[in-house]
């Protein structure tokens, strides 16, 4: 097993995305269009029109002008200097790929777009963006921010007119699952939906979001990576079939038999004049100002529409997996839970020899995943972090940045995969050999926090700010913190970051059965090590308190024991994490053999 070789990974690159050389000469260009255009700066965010976390190599903007290559960010471009926005993630990150002597960094923690960007313009300047990459919400917060010191005016993408060599959008297979694996006809979700519309009396609806329409429709698709979404946008009236709009290029005859008797099929670029219809229609419309273009919301203003402003009406449905779908994201789980105790038998097996690297790691979890043909895809790229890499939450490593793992230090390896089954995310931080009594402190504090959202049990109507402070406690009481979240909703062959529910001071909605939650509190300190631990839970109804919910564990594989520092453990958690090996054991034990089963024996022993 040590001497194990692996085949080169498919679901993600190394190389190195960021290129400082070009931020230069590629912010010269744009200011020539800047200047050309009449306005004194551009905005360029992360974002693309679907609000993706991932986005198609075609709308990575900001990655081709700052080589900054985070899922979140936004820089502002003016005529002699610019900035790059990011929030707590990425404050070691965006500094290392972008040049920072053209491109200065700001850590930008609250909601909403800063209003330091009014810094790079002058005062009464114009600020010009792509009303298809922002929301109304956040134009209209940040024109408030901005007063008069700056004005915000619509336009043409200045990023697309000056990058000449800009990729072709995707254009990608599309399926459609059976009822074993939606659980619900298209046509009773649409008619649910519809229901949803009518009652905020609204006529139509206005989809962007990839995860609601795909979700909708019952569709998947590989237009982005890590996330089997097929992009569009979608018009659903409170009555009739909803309209997709796609790519000329993916509406095929197999989509058409598909969707029959279901949705109509339109291209992409009808889209404006669809909407403009409902508008001189004096159609009352919905749209979500988080996530739907200004553009829609525009469009459908001039033309006369009445702007309902609420929620995407398929968020809170998706997130309560039916029972088909919880069937099947629990068996992903445990064909992840194979291939998670197979890699891991395998990396302790190695480490000590001091061989390893961050993307031999990758490489090596990767393969023992794909040896289930049913897994398809990386749900994001892994978070392999050896020794003070492991405290870049959301590090990436690149050839350039791969770095040897040494015995002894901390390994911090988040990874998640997309089986047809279902969506999974794990985090595991291991062992490689004595660890220090402050490491040992720090992830046992993290456990805790970990085990007592795994244990919690809540009144009906709770949400995940409440819960927060139950994961973060036992690391406040000794002065330190973490600077992400602690859950966020994940999808049943979907995205794996899902809204509304969460856990984090930021999610207000409460949470109900079927939805599913990351629990992964963690520590992190800079230049030596990094520590998370992250299952998925389910939500539950409580046996024991009628009215009340509790979390079920999905996730099957060991947590490492060696890291543990037993005298802060109540009895309460030992038992908890000796229950929790010993399903581990009971489900996983029988599908593993030889060298593998006595490794997982031994690491879900008792206590």
């Amino acid at each position: 097993m040590t001497t194990q070789t692996f085949p080169p990974a498919k679901f993600q690159s190394f190389e190195e995305k960021a290129d400082k050389t070009n931020v230069a000469p590629r912010l010269a260009a744009l200011r020539a269009a800047m200047a050309k255009a009449g306005v004194d700066a551009f905005l360029i965010p992360r974002a693309d029109a679907h609000r993706g976390e991932s986005v198609p190599a075609s709308e990575a903007r900001l990655a081709w002008v700052t080589g900054f290559t985070g899922s979140a960010g936004l820089a502002v471009v003016g005529a002699r200097k610019a900035g790059l926005f990011v929030d707590s993630r990425y404050t070691l990150q965006a500094p290392a790929q972008t040049d920072t002597a053209k491109v200065k960094v700001h850590e930008w923690l609250l909601g909403g777009i800063s209003p330091e960007v009014a810094d790079y313009v002058p005062k009464g300047g114009t600020i010009a963006y792509d009303p298809w990459l922002h929301t109304p919400g956040e134009i209209r917060d940040l024109a408030a921010k901005l007063g008069d010191r700056a004005r915000l005016v619509p336009g043409a993408n200045l990023v697309d007119a000056i990058w000449t060599d800009r990729p072709g959008a995707p254009v990608s297979m599309v399926e459609f699952l059976g009822h074993n694996r939606a659980g619900q006809t298209a046509t009773d979700k649409i008619a649910e939906i519809q229901k949803s519309i009518a009652a905020d009396h609204a006529d139509a609806a206005v989809l962007t979001l990839p995860e609601s329409i795909c979700w909708l429709l019952n569709m998947r698709g590989r237009d982005v990576p890590n996330t089997p979404f097929v992009l569009g946008f979608a018009i659903l009236p409170k009555k009739g079939q909803p309209t997709l709009y796609l790519d000329p290029a993916k509406i095929t005859g197999d989509i058409r038999k598909s969707l029959d008797g279901v949705a109509r099929l339109a291209s992409s670029k009808t889209l404006p004049a669809a909407l403009a219809k409902l508008g001189q229609a004096g159609k009352a419309v919905l749209i979500d100002p988080a996530s739907a273009p200004e553009a829609i919301a525009s469009t459908l203003k001039d033309a006369g529409a009445k702007l309902v402003e609420k929620r995407d009406p398929v968020l809170l449905p998706k997130s309560r997996k039916n029972a088909a779908e919880l069937a099947g994201m629990r068996e992903a789980h445990l064909l992840d839970g194979v291939a998670l105790a197979r890699f891991l038998a395998w990396f302790d097996a190695t480490a000590p020899g001091g061989e390893l690297t961050e993307i031999g790691i990758v490489t090596a979890l990767e393969a023992f995943r794909r040896e289930e043909e049913t897994c398809v895809d990386a749900s994001f790229d892994t978070i392999s972090g050896a020794g003070p890499n492991g405290a870049i939450v959301h590090y990436r490593v690149s050839e350039k940045t791969d770095r040897r793992l040494a015995p002894g230090e901390i390994m911090l390896v988040d990874s998640g995969a997309q089986y047809l089954s279902g969506t999974t995310d794990i985090t595991r931080t291991l062992a490689t050999g004595k660890p220090t009594a402050e490491q040992q402190d720090r992830y046992t504090r993290v456990l805790k926090g970990m085990i007592a959202i795994s244990m919690a049990r809540f009144p009906k109507g709770t949400t995940g700010a409440q819960l927060d402070i139950l994961a973060r406690q036992f690391l406040w009481q000794d002065g330190v913190t973490y600077n992400h979240g602690t859950g966020h909703g994940v999808g049943a062959y979907l995205g794996v970051h899902e809204g509304p529910v969460g856990i984090s001071s930021r999610y207000t909605t409460p949470f109900e059965v079927g939805n599913i939650i990351s629990n992964e509190p963690g520590y992190y300190k800079t230049g030596e090590y990094g520590i998370r631990i992250e299952n998925l839970v389910t939500v539950i109804e409580s046996k024991a308190f009628p009215g009340y919910l509790e979390f079920e564990t999905l996730t099957l594989a060991p947590i490492d024991k060696r890291l543990i520092d037993m005298k802060l453990l109540t009895d309460a958690e030992r038992q908890w994490l000796d229950a929790y090996h010993q399903r581990v054991w009971k489900e996983i034990g029988p599908k593993v053999t030889g060298k593998v089963r006595d490794w997982l024996k031994d690491a879900t022993s008792a206590l």
